[in-house]
């Protein structure tokens, strides 16, 4: 077992698919899509992509996506628009001795990082009950690193849990329901409108539509087209986009670009053309783009993402934090290995203590 930095994806064995596949399914910002196209498109130029990495023969057990620059810190591999990061570590659940394999990745990791010439990482936006960083937090804490947790950002989602569409609505505030209804027969009655929605690799080809929108609307130019374009392309491979476009007289005045992928939805983009904001279009799109995740995707929750915006409470149901994790290397090396043993003998105790159980 050892402890590599990749700085190329065409240095990673190919075993680390393995790693991304299971992670995607907690988060579309796990998935080898989403840090292939960030690094090909969104890095500054005085950053680069490092792949921390523990590897045992052939098979990569653990990827720690990281940010290297000029200075003495080290970031995690984010965009403006990851919601979530964590640690891609090998699944303990799958044999009986996966635990102990997983401690001995996790001090091999810490370790290696301690080994680099950097004072310090940064790693954000983390959720507070994130396991594998947890235990990634005590490791690199006996390696010699003094780790902290600081308030980033909040999320909003809602929890499906088996409803219909109209369940859903039911239990929405009543006055989300009546500006909906009212603003929907206003529309129809006074200019008429059709919503479209693509999914998959017809994505790619409207997305024209949603800059359409973009440019029109109370935001400023879209900043990340390039990431926008390959994000959207990677991910409408696997099908996972979904774009809804309201339009008046084949006019786009409304667009929302959402992601799909194992059972979640992840709202991503909303835009609405400023002159159309009397008719509540983008909640009108909204409500539908709800009824198609809900009723036919039939996820089990979804994500509005970053943000504590006042209009996403009528929305979502919980509202979750999410944190920075620092680490800074401050203790020496004759410190740092005496913690190290420590932690791994209090490791080992616990496993042989619950192995005899199973």
């Amino acid at each position: 077992m050892k402890f590599v930095c990749y700085t190329e994806w065409n240095q990673l064995p190919e075993s680390a698919n393995a790693l991304f596949a299971q992670g995607e399914k907690d988060s579309i910002f796990f998935s080898r899509p989403w840090f292939e196209n960030l690094t090909a498109v969104a890095l500054d130029d005085d950053h680069t992509m490092a792949l921390a990495c523990v590897v045992a023969g052939n098979k990569v057990m653990a990827i720690l996506p990281l940010m290297k620059c000029a200075g003495n810190t080290w970031y995690s591999l984010k965009h403006r628009y990851t919601s979530l990061y964590s640690l891609l570590l090998t699944d303990h659940d799958q044999f009986e001795n996966q635990l102990q394999l997983q401690q001995q990745v996790l001090a091999c990791l810490s370790q290696g990082l301690s080994q680099l010439p950097i004072n310090a990482f940064l790693l954000e936006p983390v959720a507070g009950n994130d396991s594998n960083l947890n235990d990634f937090q005590r490791f690199m804490e006996a390696a010699g690193f003094s780790c902290d947790r600081i308030f980033r950002q909040y999320n909003w989602i809602y929890r499906v849990q088996g409803q219909s569409y109209e369940d859903y609505m039911a239990a929405r505030p009543a006055k989300l329901r009546n500006t909906i209804s009212r603003k929907k027969r206003k529309l129809e009655r006074e200019h008429g409108y059709e919503i479209c929605l693509f999914t998959g690799n017809e994505v790619p080809q409207k997305i024209s539509d949603y800059y359409a929108v973009y440019n029109s609307s109370w935001k400023a130019n879209e900043q990340y087209v390039d990431f926008l374009d390959g994000i959207v392309l990677g991910f409408s491979k696997q099908g996972w986009s979904r774009l809804a476009v309201l339009y008046v007289k084949g006019q786009p005045v409304a667009a929302q670009l959402w992601f799909v992928s194992h059972g979640k939805a992840n709202i991503f983009r909303l835009s609405y053309d400023e002159a159309w904001k009397k008719y509540s279009v983008g909640s009108i799109l909204t409500s539908f783009l709800m009824e198609y995740v809900i009723d036919i995707d039939k996820v089990k929750e979804i994500d509005f993402l970053t943000g504590n915006d006042t209009y996403k409470q009528d929305w979502m149901s919980d509202r979750r934090e999410r944190f920075v994790l620092s680490c800074v290397n401050s203790v020496k090396p004759t410190g740092r290995f005496n913690l190290f043993a420590e932690l791994m003998k209090s490791m080992l105790k616990k496993f042989w203590g619950q192995s005899k159980n199973y």
